[in-house]
């Protein structure tokens, strides 16, 4: 992995390799819920960010749609969610053709990223986390950059040739 990246550890409140995804609903840019348990057909990377339309958070998501083959060969789902409103990821999704869900998890505000233990209380926002859960609903990999820093491609890149 490369040095941008946190590999997370256990008791730091983030699921780490080994521990149970946890379940959620939420909904996608038009308002359908999307169950983490009720997905099927294989891993799914959950990719929690701060602010749509933000430049760190749109480069970072700009990379994963361009490089959303090496997801798709691997068979692995990429959902993207942060606490905005439905209604900027809907925007921010069209401008950016992302090609990937955005979920919102605006209300009750930030109860998912809570749950994976990346939700900033003082801010409101959730911070840059990434797990790579399996089909069985096990986390596989997960990161937590530092604040201000992007993930890297080559940290997805490495999880996803482990599955």
């Amino acid at each position: 992995m490369s040095g941008t990246a946190v590999p997370t550890t256990p008791g730091a409140g983030v699921p780490a390799p080994g521990d149970p995804a946890p379940d959620f609903t939420l909904p996608d840019t038009h308002g359908t819920p999307v169950t983490l348990s009720g997905l099927s057909g294989g891993p799914v990377a959950v990719v929690f960010f701060p602010f749509a339309f933000s430049g760190l958070c749109g480069s970072e998501l700009c990379e994963l749609r361009d490089n959303l083959e090496d997801f798709q060969a691997a068979g692995v789902r990429v959902l993207g969610i942060s606490c905005d409103p439905l209604y900027s990821l809907r925007a921010w999704s069209e401008q950016e053709s992302f090609g990937f869900d955005l979920l919102s998890d605006f209300w009750p505000h930030g109860t998912t990223a809570r749950s994976f233990g990346v939700f900033n209380p003082e801010q409101g926002l959730a911070e840059r986390g990434s797990f790579l859960v399996d089909a069985a609903g096990t986390v596989r990999w997960s990161v937590v950059s530092p604040r201000g820093q992007a993930r890297q491609i080559a940290d997805y890149r490495a999880a996803l040739a482990g599955l």
